[in-house]
């Protein structure tokens, strides 16, 4: 299994399209096997989903994604664990531990017309 955080300063990034980073967990017999942190090639939500494909990523926690996100990364086979704030390391745990589960809320990030807050931070 591998596992994708949109990422920074150890936490999980608040907005799936808008990272900066990605940390990538590789993971084998539900342990972690190997971490690596990784500037993304690009944003908006086409461009972060080719490049969790090209990592092998099958697994991605994060915080807010947007419809069109949730469907391109639904469309690459990845499952998806939205609306996780906090520690990223942590988040991984509590997957591993069968306790994240996924919230339905955190994927309707629209932000495409005009600005707002989404994430805790402002969208624009």
């Amino acid at each position: 299994m591998k596992i994708a955080i949109p990422y920074q300063n150890g936490q999980v990034f608040p907005h799936f399209g808008h990272a900066p980073q990605f940390k990538f967990y590789t993971i084998e017999s539900g342990m972690i096997l190997h971490t690596e942190v990784v500037e993304t090639a690009g944003s908006g939500h086409s461009a972060v989903t080719a490049f969790l494909m090209r990592g092998g990523v099958d697994t991605l926690i994060c915080g807010s994604i947007g419809a069109g996100a949730q469907t391109a990364v639904a469309g690459a086979n990845i499952r998806l664990y939205a609306g996780v704030s906090g520690d990223a390391d942590k988040a991984v745990l509590a997957l591993l531990a069968g306790k994240l589960v996924h919230d339905p809320t955190a994927v309707h990030c629209g932000h495409h017309d005009g600005e707002h807050h989404c994430g805790g931070h402002h969208c624009h």
